[in-house]
């Protein structure tokens, strides 16, 4: 009995190091992920590293190809949209209900996160700013005090991964809007709170309509008998 949980144990370790791996943009989408390799940096059997991939595949962060390994799973900017769709509705519930019930403690943590959010936007640090952006909002969903929105929103997250975008150019916008949001919640203003986390996703959106083409995206997404092709 021991031997299973302390098996189970380094799974869930060798778990949550795939994931990070995955948040700090070690795979980019496409990419083979050699299983041999991870057991040897993370110092662990194949048996451990099998069962977290396992689970990856099961989240839908990788995929199994037969005769060729596990990859990340790679999104199509439809699918990458209808996803920011949903989170956009459950950010901005979570934005109107933390306005609510917002205290000082989360606003001081927020704060600190913004004028940390400054400087990496400066220095234009991709995998910076993604930490504290991850954070920030992380600390909107606590704010709400809803748990069951937490999950929700932690599942669409976590389907978001395989994503990759060049945020470069809307960095500052990105932190425009969280200030806005910030401030928003300062005042105890639900509406403008949920409008403040509206523009910022709809940042996002926009850049991916922009990196599809805009007028090849619409053609797309808005042919129903296409978007069933997918």
């Amino acid at each position: 009995m021991v031997m299973t949980v302390n098996r189970q144990r380094l799974s869930k370790q060798v778990y949550d190091i795939l994931k990070e791996m995955i948040a700090n943009y070690r795979f980019n989408p496409g990419t083979r992920i050699n299983v041999e390799q991870i057991a040897k940096e993370v110092g662990a059997s194949r048996t451990p590293v099998w069962e977290a991939v396992h689970r990856l595949i099961q989240e839908g962060l990788l995929e199994n190809i037969p005769n060729r390994g596990v990859f990340m799973v790679t999104l199509s900017p439809e699918q990458a949209i209808e996803l920011y769709e949903v989170r956009d509705a459950l950010e901005g519930l979570a934005a109107r209900l933390a306005a609510v019930n917002i205290d000082t403690k989360i606003l001081k943590k927020m704060k600190k996160c913004l004028d940390e959010q400054t400087k990496i936007v400066e220095n234009g640090d991709l995998i910076g700013y993604s930490k504290l952006d991850y954070e920030f909002h992380a600390l909107v969903y606590e704010a709400s005090q809803n748990k069951t929105l937490q999950e929700m929103v932690q599942t669409v997250k976590n389907k978001m991964r395989p994503i990759s975008l060049h945020i470069t150019p809307i960095l500052s916008d990105l932190y425009k809007d969280h200030l806005e949001l910030f401030e928003a919640l300062e005042r105890h203003d639900p509406a403008q709170a949920q409008a403040a986390f509206n523009k910022h996703n709809l940042h996002m959106i926009r850049l991916i309509e922009k990196s599809v083409g805009l007028d090849a995206w619409k053609e797309v997404y808005k042919d129903p008998e296409k978007k069933t092709k997918r």
